[in-house]
Order: C-alpha cells, then structure tokens, then sequence
C-alpha cells in the first residue's frame, strides 16, 4: 500500500539517479547508505560521554545513534496507533526515514566529543566555523563513497537531507557563532530542500529558520534527547561519577522544585536498591508514549507534508528530561575528570590543525603530513578556504584513537610506528 504522506518531492535526490532499487523504497536506500559507510562504523571510536575503551559497558557515538534509531522507530509506531486524527494506515510518518535520519544524526561529530566541536569551531572561525550538524550534512552530500578524483556523497533524498537538519541557518548570520549553524557554502543545500521556494517571513530570522524543523527533524531531536538523558545517567553511574552522596549534595545546594527534588530523591532510592538500569531503561517507554501530535500550516504545505505537523511532548516528561540533562552537565561535564580529558583532547587537536595548516594551507609544501588520498586533494584545491574546510573534514572524521596517534607521530619523539599510516 502506498504511503500518500510523501509525494515526488520528498523522494527527489540531490542530483539525478535514474537507477533505483526494486524492492528497496528511496528512504531504505539511504539508511542502508549510512550503515554500510566507513565514516558510520567509526562513530564506535569517537566519544559520547567517556573515551572509548576506558571501560567495556559504556555508550560510544556509535551505540547511541543506534539507540536513537530505535526509539525514534518506535515514535512513528506509537504515533500512528494514537493520532488517528492525522495519520492513517495509508499516510503515515515513514519509520525507515526516521531510522536513517537518526543514524546519521552524529556523523559530523568530532573525536573528543563536544570539547572538540568548541575546539574545532574556533580554529576554523576565518575559514566559515565548524559544527557537528553542519558537518554531517557535509558528510552526506558531499563526502561518503568518494573516490580518487573528487567527492561524491550518498546523494540522499530531499526528505533525508530536511531531517538531519537541525539547523538552516548560515555561519555567516550571525555575528560570531559558537554553534547552530550551517556552513556558508551549503546554501545551495537549503535551496534544494526548500525546492527554492522564497522562504517565508515568519521564519526568516536565523533563529526562527533554525527552529523550522520537518516531523521527522523534530522527532529525531527527541529520540536523540531521551537517549542520552536516560543512558548518559545510566551510564554515569555505573561508572561511578554520579553516586547517593554526590546526589543529595547536589540536591541541597540547588534551588529546585518539590517535583524536581522528589526526581533526585527517586534516583537515589533506586541506586541504593540496586536496580538504577532497570528503572532508567522502563522510562524510554514513558518517554516514547509522551508524544503526541498538533497542526500547524507553512509555506511548503502545497509540496509536501513534512512540515504540516508539530512533535508536542507531555510537559512532566520534557521536564524530567530538563533535570536529568541538568544531573548530567553539573556532575560529570563539569567534573575536574572530564575536564581533564577536554583539554587534552583540545591540546592535540589544535597542534594538529595549525600544523596541517602551516603545511597546506598558508603555503602548499612537498611533505606529506597526510595520507596520500588526502594530501592529493588538498595540493589540487586552489582555495585557501576550501583546503581548510579539507582539514577539518580529516580531524573531525578521525575516531579518539587515531587523533592520538596522529599527534604521537608528529609530536612525541619516542613514538614511531610505519604501521599505521593511514
């Protein structure tokens, strides 16, 4: 039966590609795109909350964008079983989109985590800025399956490219971005997606048009946000950062709600039981069953249906997750451990970017810093902008462990190793 939710717009891809599968729809095509990538099975070296390998239990990029997967299929389930006043058997929000969209959602990340995003914006601030979601929209347009001679991309459709989308707006409007933002040149990627329609007036500002989200988008967004809410947590404690102590101190010195408060002292009741997982694990479920659906009208209705309707979220729920996100970022992100780690992180990953830099983008120089793959393309790029932009792409696709050899060999004179490079 077709799904008459998506139209040809929807289905369209960036560039022509008359041979498509027969048995595959255009939404399976690119999920199977993503997960058969290089750049998708190194999301398992980068990091979520810790560096990969410190312990065997915990999240990496890529056991979280797995996870979010799941739960944003299980929105589209549980909301075609409850909103029967917008959707039906036969015009329904495509659960394949949603899984692509939200495997790939953290493709651009760099290694380090969120420090090596600050790190890597900063550095390339003169050269257009640098952010995750902006890079992964690089990575599926411009960057997978590419070969010798230039970049190809996995040429996705308009529908896939809208909901990775968290952002619309251009580095260049705003005055100095630390992050929600697309890069300057990939304009021509929001023309595409909105079929270079005129963009309304009620969205034009970058705040609004970065606030301006397909379904799929918005869905994403929130199977993303339930994933690390509850896992990071889950995750935190089993690691020992976040303990009973720590809680009730942390309890006691912010001003917090009776609600808030009676969250907290939940917590702690089910660490000392024992049974933190389990309790943490039940409350995707909860989370999944708090979406719900409303209207809206925009001025793409007339194309397509994506845009038609607003991901509402029980308010007891989206305030739970405010309060979990809040446990998170004062008891691990700001611990001195973690801290300790960021700056390492930062430290390499600047020696590395102003070396590559000196290398190959002040001047072109015959030493090979890189592999031979990438020092080729850079050597063939005339603009200065664009090799930076080359640099970048190379830093942030390498997973933790790469960005450290890659330092060790460059700057640590007791390390050598001709195994390794690639």
């Amino acid at each position: 039966m077709k799904n008459k939710f998506y139209t040809d717009f929807d289905f369209e891809r960036l560039k022509p590609s008359p041979r498509e599968s027969d048995y595959r729809s255009r939404f399976q095509i690119d999920r199977d795109r993503i997960i058969h990538s290089s750049e998708f099975r190194r999301l398992q070296g980068k990091t979520q909350v810790f560096l990969p390998g410190e312990y065997d239990f915990y999240r990496t990029r890529l056991t979280h964008s797995i996870e979010v997967a799941q739960i944003g299929r299980a929105i589209c389930n549980f909301l075609l079983s409850k909103e029967k006043d917008f959707l039906k058997e036969d015009y329904f929000i495509d659960e394949d989109l949603v899984e692509s969209i939200c495997l790939a959602h953290d493709l651009g990340n760099p290694p380090f985590g969120h420090a090596g995003e600050r790190t890597l914006n900063e550095l390339m601030k003169k050269y257009g800025g640098f952010e995750g979601n902006a890079q992964t929209l690089r990575m599926t347009t411009e960057i997978f399956y590419r070969d010798d001679d230039h970049y190809r991309g996995m040429n996705p459709t308009r529908a896939f490219i809208d909901g990775i989308l968290k952002y619309k707006a251009v580095h260049k409007q705003f005055k100095d971005p630390e992050n929600h933002f697309i890069y300057n040149e990939q304009k021509k990627i929001i023309d595409f997606v909105f079929g270079s329609k005129k963009i309304s007036k009620d969205i034009s500002s970058p705040e609004r048009l970065n606030q301006f989200q397909s379904i799929e988008c918005q869905i994403m967004d929130w199977a993303d946000d339930t994933a690390y809410a509850i896992n990071d947590l889950v995750d935190s404690i089993s690691g020992g950062f976040i303990n009973i102590q720590k809680l009730s101190r942390w309890r006691e010195s912010n001003q917090l709600s009776e609600v808030q408060k009676s969250i907290i002292d939940e917590i702690i009741e089910w660490i000392k039981i024992g049974n933190f997982k389990k309790k943490f694990g039940a409350q995707i479920g909860e989370f999944v069953k708090a979406c719900g659906l409303a209207k809206r009208n925009s001025f793409l209705d007339n194309l397509t249906n994506r845009y038609k309707y607003i991901l509402v979220i029980e308010k007891n729920i989206f305030e739970r997750v405010q309060i979990y996100k809040r446990i998170s970022s004062d008891l691990v992100f700001n611990s001195s451990q973690l801290h300790q780690i960021e700056f390492k992180g930062k430290q390499m990953i600047e020696n590395l970017f102003k070396r590559f830099e000196e290398n190959y983008v002040h001047s072109l120089s015959d030493t090979k810093l890189l592999p031979d793959f990438n020092h080729r393309l850079l050597c063939n790029e005339k603009n200065k902008i664009n090799r930076a932009r080359m640099i970048c792409d190379y830093i942030s696709g390498s997973t933790d462990s790469h960005a450290m050899r890659i330092y060790r060999r460059l700057f640590d004179p007791e390390y050598s190793s001709l195994a390794d490079l690639v």
